[in-house]
């Protein structure tokens, strides 16, 4: 696609793919995107990632609360510094990554990112269904189980499809209204539901609870840091590509931080809250149904709505960012067209997960903790190069051939490559994911143990690519001209 390609306004196909904006069209602000990570982080997901720090940490109260503080905001913050790219050189998240790795380089972690972005769709997906399905239960005495209602099942997956297609294949200026908007109307019922749910908190039990050793604490943050921030980092430029030039650093990082923690704290929260003495919610294979259960049908219709809708508003922006994302793993089509291709993805993952497989929390809980390694080393990196540059060539960013000034060696940026390489087989040493499942040799080690995987990956991707002298390459490349 050629750059001349023009914004359009709410309620209009964007055009643009990954091609960098024009200083014409960024006039955005960073409190358009406290919103959009807002309603993003609405999703009622929050509840069973709150619920696992108490069946799997066995953490106090307290405790969950500082969890969720440092690792949904602190991630968040992360992705607000990826934002600051978004907003240097007008172009998605990946698409500026070819500048670190390559152009050919940059495949390993655009599938990566690809990877995750499914992922995550297919939970959402998942859980809308199971939603909706709890909506015919109520109403019409349909089963409650997939399984027993097929039918049903398949046609709740493609409503839920069908609407996240609408949105995100409008687009940008869509994706901004639609997210505001919705802010108000679900945040109101969130907390209308939340402050009923509080009320069936066993607060004896809650009280009761030992504090965790500080090893459970250090775990928990890893938890929901990969299921919350980590997750989204590789989406932090997609939006800010059309932020003002004028627009400072510390604004887009508050922007991410604030605007997913405010709700992600209040629902991990809840999620503790609710967990402790109720081993049901904790273990549940539908969180959903479990949290139903615990309502009168009067307020479970309610709740459901807000469920589904929160759900919505997170793969509305999911989609999208993969949308871009498959662009940039250089797919041939349009940018709607591309997110046409990542819908039919999640509708049969979808349909694995409520039809297929048997567990819902197992396969969730792994997903993220294998994906955050590779996720984390790209971020590691990709924030070192962020430190020297303040320049992304739009041209070498769409020449994929050996005439882009990133085209190194063979396509191929060997510092970055090697350093993320590196990264993820050390992470994934210390990584150990369920019972059978998988078990990295030093698993068991202390750094194991307490869950500093994490940290090893990001320490060893910035570290070794740092040592390696790709940030000072990448100030070099500033002053070559576009």
């Amino acid at each position: 696609m050629a750059s001349s390609v023009t914004s359009t306004g709410a309620g209009k196909i964007e055009a643009r793919g990954i091609e960098p904006v024009p200083e014409s069209d960024c006039n955005g602000h960073p409190l358009q995107l406290f919103w959009v990570w807002f309603a993003a982080n609405i999703s009622i997901l929050g509840l069973p990632l709150g619920a696992t720090l108490v069946a799997f940490q066995h953490l106090a109260i307290w405790q969950a609360l500082l969890v969720a503080t440092v690792g949904a905001a602190g991630s968040f913050a992360i992705v607000g510094v990826i934002s600051i790219a978004g907003r240097r050189g007008h172009a998605p998240s990946l698409t500026l990554s070819r500048a670190i790795f390559g152009v050919r380089g940059n495949v390993g972690p655009t599938i990566v990112s690809l990877l995750s972005r499914l992922g995550w769709e297919t939970v959402n997906t998942t859980t809308a269904a199971f939603v909706l399905l709890s909506l015919s239960t109520i109403a019409f005495g349909t089963p409650a189980a997939a399984k027993d209602a097929p039918v049903l099942t398949l046609l709740f997956i493609a409503v839920f499809v069908v609407l996240t297609l609408i949105v995100s294949g409008l687009g940008h200026a869509t994706l901004l209204v639609i997210q505001k908007w919705s802010t108000y109307v679900f945040g109101a019922l969130n907390l209308l539901v939340a402050g009923f749910l509080v009320v069936t908190v066993d607060w004896t039990a809650v009280f009761a609870v030992r504090p965790a050793p500080a090893s459970a604490v250090i775990i928990g943050i890893g938890t929901i840091a990969a299921g919350t921030g980590i997750g989204w980092a590789n989406a932090g430029a997609d939006m800010s590509r059309y932020q003002a030039r004028d627009v400072k650093g510390p604004p887009l990082v508050a922007s991410a931080a604030f605007g997913a923690g405010i709700p992600l704290i209040l629902l991990v929260t809840l999620g503790a809250l609710l967990a402790v003495g109720n081993d049901h919610f904790a273990s549940a294979t539908d969180p959903i149904a479990a949290i139903r259960e615990m309502l009168p049908n009067w307020m479970a219709i309610p709740y459901l709505i807000t469920a589904f809708g929160g759900l919505l508003l997170s793969n509305y922006l999911s989609v999208y960012s993969a949308g871009l994302t498959t662009l940039t793993l250089g797919l041939k089509v349009k940018r709607v067209q591309a997110v046409v291709v990542d819908v039919v993805v999640i509708f049969s993952g979808s349909i694995y997960f409520m039809l297929i497989a048997g567990s819902f929390y197992g396969p969730f809980i792994g997903f993220i903790s294998l994906l955050a390694v590779p996720i984390t080393a790209w971020v590691g990196i990709f924030i070192v190069d962020l430190i020297h540059r303040d320049v992304y060539l739009p041209h070498a960013l769409l020449d994929v051939g050996p005439t882009s000034a990133y085209w190194y060696r063979g396509g191929v940026e060997w510092r970055a490559v090697g350093a993320w390489a590196v990264a993820i087989v050390l992470g994934f040493c210390f990584l150990s994911v369920g019972s059978g499942g998988f078990h990295g040799p030093f698993a068991d080690s202390w750094l194991g143990r307490n869950g500093l995987g994490w940290i090893v990956t990001f320490v060893v991707a910035a570290g070794g690519y740092a040592l390696l002298g790709g940030s000072r390459h990448a100030r070099t490349l500033m002053e070559k001209p576009a």
